[in-house]
């Protein structure tokens, strides 16, 4: 959290005690969130909380503080990929590369390789590309709403399989006409770039959501 003493000094409105008292609570407890300032501002200013809130988000307004808390500044996208939120994204990169490898170095008549290979290719092509699909244009809620969480499970895999079998078809579609043909390397590529696309925009959007929802949390908590 931090003030910035040039649009200050060039705004008339930063003279009142109010103002003063922010900027001297920021700069000399450096709290680390906005639910800590207004706890530090509530002693130092007989003032309904709602009153000091108001005040704190003007300034927010005006560019003379950021409310953006420090603890989540360090939590970078790189930070956020390392916590167990991120963990179904490694999962379904892992499944992918594991089913590649799977498929690219064992053969049909490998046994008894190839009941993995099986395994690993069918959850590859009937699940990967909608799972990924839905986290990217689904990243908090399901589209249904849902009484229970098991119904909810129930409702996702439902969904990922629909929409993997509606995106193999049309990769399959747009192999069938393009110079690469309905060949096995160009479909294990196209689905696991695809897989691989969808996931990252999903986790991506996941880390924006969530810093902003804290960021909103912290303003009005």
């Amino acid at each position: 959290m931090s003030y910035s003493k040039e649009r200050i000094l060039n705004s008339n409105s930063k003279t009142n005690n109010i103002t003063e008292t922010i900027i001297k609570v920021i700069d000399e407890q450096k709290p680390q969130s906005v639910k800590q300032l207004i706890t530090m501002l509530k002693e130092s200013l007989d003032l309904d909380e709602k009153v000091i809130l108001e005040s704190v988000l003007k300034l927010q307004t005006e560019g003379v503080i950021n409310l953006e808390d420090q603890a989540l500044q360090s939590q970078s996208l790189t930070t956020y990929l390392k916590t167990s939120q991120a963990r179904w994204y490694w999962l379904t990169i892992a499944a992918g590369a594991i089913t590649a490898a799977l498929v690219f170095t064992i053969s049909e008549n490998s046994y008894p390789w190839f009941y993995a290979r099986n395994v690993f290719g069918a959850i590859f092509v009937l699940f990967l590309p909608g799972y990924a699909f839905t986290k990217a244009f689904f990243p908090v809620n399901m589209p249904a709403k849902t009484s229970t969480k098991d119904l909810e499970t129930i409702v996702q895999i439902a969904l990922s399989v629909g929409m993997s079998i509606a995106l193999v078809s049309i990769v399959g579609l747009l192999l069938y006409y393009s110079p690469w043909d309905l060949n096995l390397t160009p479909i294990i590529l196209s689905l696991f770039a695809l897989t691989l696309a969808f996931a990252t925009v999903a986790v991506v959007r996941k880390y924006n959501i969530k810093r902003e929802t804290y960021i909103q949390n912290m303003q009005y908590s």
